[in-house]
């Protein structure tokens, strides 16, 4: 039997709207799955390594040096006076002791919380950086030093190194260089030197 015109129209009404529903969904489900959820570093918290204060000069360079130095301590300790600088070396230990020599990758730039919370926004991109350092207030304060391996897109750092000032200055972020054993070149160099003694020994017993 024949259905009958608003039969047909029903149906076609129906499907048209599954239809619809069934693209909302598949667009919340999109939105949802390329969101980007930021991760939020904080002082203090399980990424963090440490401060180093004043961190003066604040170069790449030099806060390579200092990021190093940093690690060098003990966790925990501090605050230590090394040279021109105060470090507080915190109970992190992701590395277990070892830990690459930071090596300057970049500085990012970080945008303040439009809303005046205490919190800047930082992209790493596609990227991910061993260490990431934030400058606070010039000599006033001093340089925070988080964990990174894991990390990228967007994460957040405090703008204000106490909540409410001593504001961020500047993000370095850092690769790490391999740990080298010093004495294997001095080794070889010696092992080298003894080489050529040898040869020159039977060079001139040879002749004898």
């Amino acid at each position: 039997m024949a259905a009958s015109a608003p039969l047909i129209k029903t149906i076609i009404q129906m499907k048209n709207k599954r239809t619809i529903l069934s693209g909302v969904l598949c667009a919340i489900a999109l939105a949802l799955g390329s969101t980007a959820y930021a991760t939020t570093l904080t002082i203090g918290d399980s990424r963090d390594l440490g401060l180093i204060s004043p961190n003066h000069p604040a170069d790449p360079t030099d806060s390579e040096g200092f990021i190093d130095i940093l690690l060098a301590q003990p966790s925990p300790s501090g605050p230590t006076v090394i040279g021109a600088n105060i470090y507080t070396r915190t109970a992190n230990d992701p590395l277990g002791g070892v830990y690459p020599a930071a090596s300057f990758a970049a500085e990012l730039k970080f945008t303040p919380d439009a809303g005046g919370g205490n919190s800047a926004t930082i992209d790493l991109g596609s990227n991910s950086y061993l260490y990431i350092l934030g400058k606070y207030d010039g000599p006033n304060y001093g340089s925070e030093v988080w964990y990174g391996a894991g990390l990228s897109g967007v994460i957040t750092l405090p703008e204000f190194g106490n909540g409410t000032q001593f504001g961020l200055s500047h993000v370095f972020v850092f690769n790490g260089t391999p740990v080298t054993t010093p004495d294997s070149g001095t080794t070889a160099a010696l092992l080298g030197l003894a080489l050529t003694g040898l040869a020159g020994l039977r060079a001139k017993f040879g002749r004898n």
